[in-house]
């Protein structure tokens, strides 16, 4: 019966309008109503303004981020399934553990906001005098009814969610566009208002990083929207749209209600003795409210209903995100399993929301009103920062597994603007509350030890996920690491000789990895025909465990992966290997490819050394042709090949291919390179030969040699389009035995390792 339920699905009946609603209803809540009399405070009345024009910009760069991650992954989980894909287990626990407390402590703020606005009118009726309690703690009151009736609401369904939501969001955007236009109305009658603008930024720039950060939870809501991929209709399509639409019609609110909110006291009215700004900004987060009262008469009344629909239907969101954050971690047991419960009768994940509750009640009564507000901002400033990191990996290392519904323009340049931004944001955040910098920390650290001490253990495989089916480990050592790919019996024998040479004059140990081809109508969490798909390759491993293992420290792994070129570069990332041995035998390409869907992103991706086996069987060398034309490549090709040539009589030819336009000195090239060498120069020849065609060239000379070792050749994306490589071309055509060599190094490789 357990397994059951934990089996169960949501509900699909969400459509675009209310999941627009839902992104926009969480977005237009406290960010106004309590960020801008702050932001005015902290930084002026252009600040008021520049606050969220600006962070409405750098929002749409992680919408589109969003936009294009859901639309390929359209689950439940939000950030947490995008860095599964993206980084692992560990890094997708974390970002599930940050978006569950970032959409919890969101929500607390618009209970507490909810709170605020009621009592302060309340206390203008006076009814507020017969209760006798301090104003704050009737908020704190206020501020837990209201979380407990929409924990409700959630707990009904999310057709009801929805609905409600919708209902909230359209009152509120119509409530706040009627504020922003009765203040241009105001403006254009008496112009002296906009005198209310001068100085327009009183404190500096440096000011907009403070208010920009702590403001930033104001643009958090394409996080629910994309939390609704289980439960929308076509959500491929319909969640991209909504980001986009609730962005826009967010900023361009929020600009108008600060123009309105700045220009809303006129100067030298009764009660105004400071400059319009000031009195604004002295009232902090109740200064959108104070400023709002004397804009048009009712103007308590009109804001107490547009707070009512703002932070009810952004409490709303916030809990709906929230919860399906922790379903999805106990869905795939990193939490407990109980977390993913759903209620039979109502569809929805009731565990995970009365958890998610009690979290939003506990924040809302402990911590202040601003360090609240911060602590939301600074938990989404660093999720959306390692979204921004995902949605860059994962379009470079699996944009030809998923099906996207959009894809960003201009790739990576929004991602990488965004991740510079927000990482600036989220440090100057200190400034605004010390407490979220505390607080951040904690929870982040506190989430690490839960994967290492409970998770890591329990997790399930997702769809995607690469899965390891065997595994034996030699002792672990320092040694040179070199990687043997091998894929059936008789591409692991021909490989032997050139691996054992290779290894040898490295020192190193071995690592011999099988990737398990996984035909596409196979999930991957389903292994009862792991063992009928892995007996070759397993086979292939002990064919040459028999030639290698007494001579190397020696390691096998057989993978389970939907995408053989992803398993072979995440076991390299994994294993710190230093060199990766993989055989071609030159079929047809496949369309879009040079060497293979697995060959060719491999050589682009893989951070260490890559040697690209070609006929080479097993076979001596006694005759070596090196074609060189400078660079990383071509020295390291003519390190394999002094290593292959052998210590007694295999001599090596270095050849370069001139034009008139080009030439290359091969003896000064060699002199560089003889420290890294394993034969003398004395068996190294040079030979040069003018030809316009270098790749006919090579294939022509080569004809007279055991081996040509060629180091790969590293286009422009446009001429990868319209041109054959060096490399491709000499693959193709040529009857000798070939390797193709690639060289690590420098600041690309690193990043290749690491990111």
């Amino acid at each position: 019966m357990e397994d059951k339920t934990l089996s169960s699905e949501l509900s699909r009946e969400l459509g675009l309008f209310p999941i627009t609603m839902m992104g926009l209803g969480m977005m237009i809540g406290a960010g106004v109503f309590l960020g801008l009399g702050n932001s005015i405070f902290v930084a002026g009345p252009g600040g008021g303004i520049l606050t969220f024009a600006l962070n409405g910009v750098l929002a749409m760069f992680t919408a589109m981020a969003y936009a294009e991650l859901s639309s390929a992954i359209p689950r439940a989980g939000g950030a947490y399934n995008y860095a599964r894909l993206g980084f692992g287990r560990g890094t997708s626990f974390v970002a599930g553990w940050m978006e569950w407390f970032a959409s919890s402590v969101a929500g607390s703020l618009y209970a507490v906001t909810f709170g605020i606005y009621i009592v302060r009118y309340l206390e203008g009726l006076g009814i507020m005098a017969y209760i006798p309690l301090s104003t704050t703690i009737n908020e704190k009151i206020i501020a837990i009814m209201a979380a407990s009736l929409f924990l409700y609401i959630n707990y009904k369904g999310a057709s009801e969610t929805g609905k409600v939501g919708s209902f909230c969001t359209l009152g509120q955007t119509l409530f706040l566009i009627f504020i922003g236009l009765v203040g241009i109305f105001m403006a254009l009658k008496d112009p002296s208002r906009l005198q209310n603008f001068k100085p327009f930024l009183p404190n500096g720039w440096s000011k907009l990083l403070v208010t920009m950060g702590f403001t930033y939870v104001a643009f958090e809501g394409f996080e629910v929207i994309a939390q609704t991929g289980d439960e929308a209709i076509d959500p491929r399509k319909n969640l991209p749209k909504a980001m986009f639409y609730s962005v826009y019609i967010v900023t361009i609110t929020y600009i108008i209600v600060s123009f309105a909110t700045i220009v809303a006291v006129k100067a030298g009215s009764p009660g105004i003795n400071m400059p319009p700004w000031q009195w604004i900004g002295q009232f902090k987060e109740r200064g959108f409210g104070e400023a709002i009262a004397r804009l048009m008469p009712m103007g308590n009344l009109l804001l107490t209903l547009a707070v009512i629909f703002a932070a009810t239907s952004a409490l709303n969101a916030t809990i709906y995100s929230a919860t399906r954050a922790s379903y999805a971690l106990g869905r795939d047991h990193m939490l407990p399993k109980f977390f993913a419960k759903i209620s039979k009768k109502r569809k929805t994940p009731w565990v995970a929301l009365s958890i998610t509750g009690g979290l939003i009640i506990l924040v809302a009564t402990v911590l202040p009103t601003m360090d609240v507000a911060s602590s939301a901002s600074i938990m989404f400033l660093l999720l959306f920062f390692m979204v921004n990191i995902c949605v860059i990996k994962i379009r470079v290392n699996m944009a030809d597994e998923l099906t996207y519904g959009y894809v960003m323009p201009f790739f990576p340049l929004f991602p990488i603007i965004a991740i510079i931004c927000q990482g600036i944001l989220a440090v100057w955040l200190v400034h605004m509350s010390l407490i979220a910098w505390i607080i951040a920390p904690v929870w982040i650290f506190s989430g690490i030890a839960i994967y290492h001490f409970y998770s890591k253990s329990r997790v399930i495989t997702s769809e995607g996920e690469i899965q390891i089916l065997e595994e034996e480990k030699a002792p672990e050592g320092d040694e040179y690491k070199i990687m043997v790919s091998v894929a059936n019996p008789q591409n692991a024998l021909q490989m032997v000789r050139t691996t054992y040479m290779l290894c040898g004059a490295k020192k190193a140990r071995v690592e011999l990895l099988h990737m398990v081809p996984v035909p596409a109508q196979t999930p991957l969490t389903d292994l009862s025909h792991a063992e009928e798909y892995m007996m070759e390759g397993k086979e292939a491993i002990v064919e040459t465990m028999l030639y290698l293992a007494p001579l190397f420290p020696l390691s096998t792994t057989v993978r389970y992966c939907r995408n053989i070129a992803r398993g072979i570069i995440s076991a390299i990332r994994e294993k710190k290997t230093d060199m990766l041995i993989i055989g071609w035998h030159g079929r047809p390409k496949t369309y879009g490819f040079r060497f293979g869907s697995t060959v060719d992103p491999i050589i682009e991706r893989a951070p260490c050394n890559v040697v690209i086996l070609k006929d080479t069987g097993n076979r001596k060398f006694k005759n070596i042709l090196v074609p060189i034309a400078g660079g990383p490549n071509g020295a390291f090709a003519l390190e394999v090949a002094s290593i292959l040539a052998g210590k007694e009589d295999g001599k090596i030819v270095t050849l370069s291919v001139y034009n008139k336009e080009r030439s290359f000195n091969l003896e000064e090239f060699i002199n560089e390179q003889q420290d890294k060498l394993s034969i003398s120069k004395e068996r190294i020849h040079t030979k040069t030969i003018q030809e316009t065609n270098i790749a006919k060239a090579i294939i022509e000379e080569g004809k007279n040699y055991d081996l040509i070792v060629l180091g790969y050749t590293q286009m422009p994306k446009i001429h990868q389009v319209t041109k054959a490589s060096i490399p491709e071309t000499v693959a193709q055509n040529c009857q000798t035995p070939l390797l193709i060599v690639k060289a690590s190094g420098g600041l690309r490789s690193f990043i290749k390792r690491w990111i």
